[in-house]
């Protein structure tokens, strides 16, 4: 048995989980921001709830840049706190048991490499859209990170530049999933920004103002989703985060890449987007696979 822990920048879910990929028991907490002995007590207190001596090993989904090899997060993502912190090392120590560290996206990108959308694909992209746009690289069966841990950070893609101030536009906001949900209930004076459901709502209804925020975000998607189909040409891209949960999300994003090439007919792309299996526990399984890979070399198989 193995204890899996998603770190969110909300909450905190831990699971008990078998090598398999069977989640056996699971339980969540609110994650705390104020300081990282809060954040420290919460996450003990997640692990301990699960913990037996049957655990085998913990494995680890968290914000920030993560180096695999030796466990340190660097700038911590929504944890500031936890930049340079070994967190590898400090649960092992605690615990006496192996610890596997990865990134939240990365995590989910290897959920769908092991058990979901691109299982076998040996080049692909997952792409999460949340309050950003997080996700992984997958080149020649692998985790891509890259030298300086920043492959698959997709938030920080610009996709135009001012001249005059040269300040840029990213792709984590005009590619944020909760910003075109709190623009839609905002537009629609709906008194839960938040409320995805109400938004999805709206844009099911046919509501013109709401679909007119969520075409001009899917547009931004399958603009970046070209662009990365020339760049790394894989044979699939997988679209996640919690609202791929929603089909007019993948429909929607595959028709505005064909609207893209239809008004830029130089185009010879041809991505194939596809949903990802899992949404709200990808990471889970994507911190087991990362921990089965680093320490038992089988991937679970």
């Amino acid at each position: 048995m193995y204890v899996v822990v998603d770190i969110g920048g909300t909450l905190v879910k831990a699971a008990l989980m078998d090598r398999s990929g069977k989640i056996i028991k699971k339980e969540t907490r609110p994650a705390s921001r104020e300081n990282i002995e809060a954040f420290d007590t919460i996450l003990y207190a997640a692990i301990d709830s699960l913990y037996s001596e049957d655990v085998r090993g913990i494995a680890v989904s968290t914000p920030g840049a993560v180096d695999v090899e030796t466990g340190i997060i660097y700038n911590g993502g929504s944890f500031p706190f936890q930049h340079r912190v070994n967190l590898q090392k400090k649960l092992a120590d605690k615990y006496g048991v192996t610890v596997a560290v990865e990134n939240d996206g990365r995590c989910a990108a290897l959920a769908e490499l092991w058990l979901g959308s691109i299982k076998g694909k040996q080049d692909a992209v997952v792409l999460v859209l949340g309050s950003g746009v997080g996700g992984g690289i997958i080149l020649d069966g692998k985790l891509r990170h890259g030298k300086n841990l920043l492959a698959g950070e997709m938030s920080y893609i610009m996709q135009a530049v001012e001249p005059e101030s040269n300040k840029a536009d990213f792709f984590g906001a005009s590619g944020s999933a909760v910003r075109m949900i709190h623009s839609i209930n905002k537009q629609k004076e709906w008194s839960d920004i938040s409320d995805g459901k109400k938004a999805f709502a709206f844009i099911l209804a046919g509501d013109e103002d709401a679909n007119t925020i969520f075409d001009t975000f899917c547009f931004h998607i399958a603009a970046q989703i070209i662009n990365l189909q020339y760049i790394l040409d894989p044979e699939v891209i997988s679209i996640g985060g919690g609202i791929s949960a929603q089909p007019i999300v993948v429909e929607r994003i595959q028709q505005a890449v064909d609207e893209l090439k239809q008004v830029n007919p130089m185009h010879v792309a041809k991505p194939r987007i596809v949903c990802c299996h899992y949404q709200s526990d990808a990471n889970l399984y994507g911190a087991l696979y990362h921990y089965l890979l680093q320490y038992e070399k089988t991937g679970g198989k």
